[in-house]
């Protein structure tokens, strides 16, 4: 098999001159521009040192920068690193120190914190500027050159270079804890897993030629607005697929607060036939905003999550309003795709956490015994086929979450789920949260979640703290639903009603605060910071 992102958008490009490819707050491009302009970039990288396998370093917000760097990354061949725009510096220098980047792109309204680092380490990089639109200028840290500038003064022609399917990915990520780290994809592995669908119609090895005979099929869901961050692995793996099947993407800028009502109206300008979001933390505000204005969403056939845990409710809220959407909740990770998906249409039913079980994909117990389907034990969820390499320089993690049973290599990510009889699985958590609290396994997922059921409560974070009497005592930080006066006592009664007392919280704290990152993530480091200070 010989799949290599770069080559396929060159190809793409060919077949696409004249179609859009790319709009933000840019403007639009045209996949001739696009493509132009990747070379462009991709070349001048090369003519600064950057080579093949070199790692670049993406500190960027939502826009046209971070999209036509990951192309100019797959054709150069060079190695995209994404770290987190709300990183602090020294965050920032773990994440260049571990992946050994040579070069860091960075938005302008970040330059404090790249002008932070280590001045050895800093002049070391190759440093590029970037800049959304109104924000043009000239660059903040001394020695780094302009993105626009860089891109202009070079040739625009493809590179005609020779690529290899095993041309790396890397995707950090941090989890709950532990530092971050790099989960290694080779292009070939992560093309197979992204277009699984496709591929399994072709017969025998997958080869580009093969991707053409797809790309020239008709396809669904090709004008999507990427509403989560690029630098989180949802965000960033829907603008992969997005520009392997010559599709439009839209992009806007999340600098600040999550805005709903700016993500409306692209959907409405654009006639965006799919949007990405993550979650109830993304879900929420887009319905808050949906109601409170005048919205045309009737292009919209498809409305993707991935990453967290996405509430019935508040699913069956967005069809109410969108009839004609789908709803796709992928289950998977950095470290292995196609875990499990629920698919919701109006009229359907979907549980919060409940997915059919990804192909090739099985639960196996503590002693690597396969569970039964509606046996009722809790198991991990492991994926075999195409995988990562493991991660970047840490052998030891690779080892525990790349897992050879019986001859086949699984990825163990860590999601723990029981397996119900008609084989689909209904998620608990991850293992790594798991709360021990007198020697039961509790799961804060599933206390979140039905914490989130209750018309009070729009957020909620659930961990365990260490306590003399349980070993570990469940805490919960709850957000209020707007001027809702939900208390203690009474969501305590509300769970009491569906989940066992022993999983109940021993203590609530409150806050008026976002309980997500930027990716829609849990923050469990701010919640636990609110309930220790009472």
């Amino acid at each position: 098999m010989a799949l290599n992102f770069g080559d396929i958008l060159d190809a793409v490009a060919q077949r696409r001159a004249t179609q859009p490819a790319l709009s933000s707050d840019d403007g639009d491009r045209t996949w001739a521009e696009f493509d132009a302009r990747t070379n462009a970039l991709a070349r001048g990288l090369s003519k600064h040192g950057i080579a093949t396998g070199d790692k670049i370093c993406f500190l960027l917000f939502n826009g046209a920068p971070y999209v036509e760097l990951l192309a100019a990354c797959f054709k150069g061949r060079f190695v995209h690193v994404n770290a987190n725009f709300r990183y602090t510096t020294a965050e920032l220098q773990y994440i260049l120190e571990n992946s050994d980047s040579t070069a860091l792109v960075y938005d302008r309204r970040l330059a404090d914190v790249v002008g932070a680092l280590d001045s050895g380490l800093r002049k070391r990089l190759l440093l590029i500027e970037a800049g959304q639109q109104g924000n043009d200028g000239p660059v903040r840290i001394e020695g780094a050159r302009d993105f626009e500038a860089f891109l202009s003064g070079h040739d625009p022609r493809p590179l005609g270079i020779a690529r290899s399917a095993d041309d790396l990915l890397f995707i950090y990520t941090g989890g709950t804890t532990g530092m971050p780290k790099g989960v290694m994809w080779p292009h070939q592995s992560l093309a197979l897993g992204l277009f699984a669908d496709f591929f399994g119609r072709v017969e025998g090895e997958a080869q580009l030629a093969d991707w053409m005979i797809l790309l020239d099929t008709p396809r669904a869901y090709l004008r999507p607005l990427i509403a989560s961050p690029l630098m989180h692995g949802t965000g960033l793996l829907a603008a992969i697929t997005t520009m392997c099947n010559g599709g439009h993407i839209v992009v806007t800028d999340n600098a600040g607060s999550f805005d709903a009502a700016r993500h409306w109206d692209l959907v409405q300008r654009h006639r965006a036939d799919a949007i990405g979001i993550v979650g109830d933390a993304f879900a929420r505000p887009l319905l808050a905003a949906f109601d409170a204005g005048c919205y045309d969403a009737s292009s919209l056939r498809l409305i993707g999550s991935s990453g967290v845990m996405w509430s019935a409710d508040v699913k069956q809220a967005l069809l109410d309003r969108i009839p004609a959407a789908t709803l796709f909740d992928s289950l998977g990770s950095s470290e292995a795709m196609n875990l499990g998906s629920s698919i919701t249409a109006r009229g359907g039913d979907s549980g919060t956490s409940s997915f059919g079980i990804g192909d090739g994909c099985k639960v196996f117990d503590d002693d690597l015994n396969e569970v039964q389907p509606g046996s009722g034990k809790i198991g991990f969820l492991a994926r075999p086929g195409a995988l990562p390499l493991g991660y970047y320089k840490d052998s030891e993690k690779t080892a525990q979450t790349f897992r050879t049973i019986r001859g086949i290599r699984y990825s163990v990510p860590g999601d723990m789920c029981m397996i119900e009889a008609d084989g689909t699985i209904t998620l608990l958590g991850r293992g790594s949260g798991c709360i021990n609290s007198g020697g039961e396994k509790i799961f804060p997922e599933e206390i979140e979640e039905a914490l989130k059921t209750h018309p009070g409560v729009d957020d909620a974070l659930v961990f365990g703290i260490e306590d003399p009497k349980w070993g570990q005592a469940v805490h919960a930080v709850v957000r209020r639903n707007g001027a809702s006066g939900a208390e203690e006592e009474a969501l305590k009664t509300f769970l009491a009603d569906r989940l066992a007392r022993y999983k109940l919280p021993k203590r609530m704290r409150f806050t008026e605060r976002s309980l997500r990152l930027a990716n829609g993530k849990a923050d469990y480091r701010l919640a636990r910071s609110i309930d220790a200070s009472g």
